[in-house]
């Protein structure tokens, strides 16, 4: 015991020592620390003229924007005063004269304290000023930019303001210029009796069209129309409330009559329909005009935005669907989120939900008209059927609703899937408008109805046809297929053609085409162009393999398949094709079977290679060759 008690009290002293030992060094680190001057803290210099610059030519997309920055700033200073005092009165008023802008607004104002800590720093926002918070979703504004875009119209802003919160405060004024430089001065009673905000511009030079007072009241109504508050540029209103959609009318017609005209207001055409947009989850109010002519599904649409009655943006793109490109929407909102620039939407969860509440509400349209109201729904399908077919193919609800109506184009005449379905106990249809041209006379002869699906949209919807309508039977129909439907020639007469077939092929063997004989309907078609799109991709690659240096002509060669080559169906029905079959001269049979291949691609509609425009030239002058000499031989 002893001797564990002398061992621990050696380890003890040692430790001290260690401990004691490194001490010494920290205590002169510490003093030599001290004896250092401690850092100095430093504030950003900002450059007022280069962040003008920066806002007027990259944040903000025109210099109108001012004029929003001005009216958002008087909402949000009423707003704020409403919040503590309902009854306050809620006015704002312009004047211009080209020169200078006065702004006036009876909002809850500053004190010299609050001019200080919010007009001069730029990033922050009265918003945010103590005692706001809990209204501050009614507030236009979120950046605290504020003031700072008039600099890009403005030399100098000159701010008059009283404070509600502290009716004895005296007014404050609060000058500054794009050099960066501002100034604060208290002013007496007189210059300011009433709480409120008065902003005085003076334009820079080639900014005064911007201050001109039938530009601001342009601009005024095209941003403020919806305020909820009684703006006006001099005598004239610029609010008009409520909205065209949110007033009651004498009847529907009227309401139809009053939104054309507002559609046509703004965005410059007379609308097939108009659909109401109203989502009060969402904080969504509005309408969406259906296109009067078809557009492309390509187009990005541009949509108007209000938020909280303040215009945000006019090319709102990822508002809607992209299926539903036929309508233009004007909306107001209060659950949206703005960018920066206050010029567009942020695109999060919350746009999200809205895209696709708004898509309900225009797909709720389409099926209440199917229900109710088929002649309309006739009208506005003859102009938008890609949209709604575009919507179909990933709605089976929407396909069901809309396959009595969505035309294709068939072997019957333009028809609905349903139509054509009861006609015929199999669906066949192409993926290809080429693919159709060759076969749909051919396979209308033979009692095939077929489908163009080589339209935008048409394929994947006939394939989808079974999902809605059970016990339907659908079938791709290819060059294989037509060829099985036509009726084979006897083997004894085919056998006494064998010398003419074999010169036909020969003569074809070069474009990539072999040559069969058939006998089909109608007997006017004395010769049918049948290939697949596994034939052309091989026929393109073999082509470009000719004309590839030899590098790139041993890859393409790697690359060949075993596609089956095009077909030049002879009709053994036709009268042409038998006199054809029965020449004796070889020349003649080749120059007659290259102008029934070039006969053939034209009647299909098909685009022509240059060596099928070879062809076709070579055979057109062999054969007038061939019946001048004739002619010549006779004389």
């Amino acid at each position: 015991m002893d001797s564990q008690t002398s061992q621990s009290s050696q380890a003890s002293a040692q430790e001290s020592q260690k401990t004691q030992g490194s001490q010494e060094p920290q205590k002169e680190a510490q003093a030599s620390q001290a004896s250092r001057p401690a850092p100095s803290a430093h504030t950003f210099q900002v450059d007022l003229r280069g962040l003008v610059d920066l806002l007027s030519h990259h944040l903000y997309s025109s210099p109108r924007v001012y004029l929003r920055e001005l009216l958002q700033n008087a909402v949000d200073a009423i707003t704020a005063r409403r919040a503590e005092e309902p009854d306050a009165p809620a006015r704002v008023r312009l004047h211009a004269d080209g020169g200078t802008l006065r702004v006036e607004d009876t909002g809850v104002g500053l004190t010299e304290s609050d001019v200080h800590e919010l007009l001069a720093t730029i990033g922050r926002s009265s918003k945010r000023a103590e005692g706001l918070q809990e209204a501050r979703s009614d507030f236009l504004g979120q950046f605290g930019i504020g003031l700072l875009a008039c600099f890009v119209v403005a030399e100098r802003i000159r701010v008059v303001s009283r404070s509600a919160r502290t009716p004895d405060a005296p007014p404050v004024e609060w000058t500054a210029r794009d050099d960066g430089s501002y100034t604060v001065r208290t002013l007496p009673d007189s210059a300011r009796p009433e709480p409120g905000t008065t902003v005085h511009l003076q334009a820079r030079a080639g900014a005064g069209e911007w201050l001109a007072e039938e530009r601001v009241l342009a601009l005024a109504r095209d941003f403020g129309s919806l305020l909820p508050y009684d703006v006006r540029v001099g005598e004239e209103a610029v609010t008009d409330l409520p909205a065209p959609w949110g007033r009651a009318y004498p009847s529907p017609a009227a309401r139809r009559v009053a939104l054309a005209r507002h559609c046509h207001d703004l965005f410059g055409f007379s609308p097939l329909d108009s659909i109401d947009l109203d989502v009060p989850v969402a904080g969504i109010r509005g309408v969406a005009y259906v296109l009067p002519s078809a557009v492309s599904p390509a187009q990005r649409a541009g949509h108007r935005v209000h938020l909280k009655g303040m215009l945000l943006t006019e090319r709102a793109e990822q508002l809607l669907p992209d299926w539903a490109f036929f309508v233009r929407c004007v909306l107001d909102t209060d659950s949206l989120r703005p960018t920066a620039s206050r010029e567009s939407l942020y695109e999060d969860e919350t746009l999200a939900a809205v895209r696709e509440a708004l898509g309900e509400r225009i797909r709720s349209w389409l099926t209440g008209l199917a229900a109710g109201d088929p002649e309309r729904l006739a009208a506005f399908l003859s102009v938008h059927h890609l949209g709604v077919k575009s919507l179909a193919r990933h709605d089976t609800e929407m396909l069901r609703t809309m396959l009595p109506w969505l035309p294709f184009e068939t072997t019957d005449g333009r028809l609905s899937l349903e139509e054509f379905a009861q006609r015929h106990p199999v669906v066949h249809f192409t993926r290809s408008v080429e693919e159709y041209r060759q076969v749909a006379p051919i396979a209308s002869a033979q009692g095939i109805g077929v489908v163009n699906g080589g339209y935008t949209y048409d394929s994947e919807l006939v394939e989808a046809l079974p999902s809605v309508r059970p016990g339907t039977a659908v079938a791709e129909l290819d060059a294989d297929t037509v060829t099985a439907h036509l009726d084979a020639v006897d083997p004894a007469e085919e056998l006494a053609l064998a010398e003419f077939l074999a010169t036909a092929r020969a003569k074809l063997d070069p474009l990539g085409c072999d040559v069969v004989l058939r006998a089909f309907h109608p007997l006017s078609v004395p010769a049918l162009h049948l290939d697949d799109r596994a034939a052309r991709h091989e026929r393109a690659r073999a082509e470009a393999e000719t004309q590839a240096d030899d590098l790139w002509a041993g890859i393409l060669g790697s690359l060949r398949g075993s596609a089956p080559r095009a077909r030049l169906v002879l009709n053994h029905l036709n009268p042409l094709i038998r006199r054809i079959s029965s020449l004796g001269d070889a020349e003649l049979v080749g120059t007659a079977t290259e102008s029934l291949y070039g006969q053939a691609l034209l009647m299909a509609q098909r685009p022509l290679r240059p060596a099928d425009s070879a062809l076709l030239n070579r055979a057109f002058i062999g054969l007038l060759e061939w019946a001048t000499h004739g002619e010549d031989g006779h004389r």
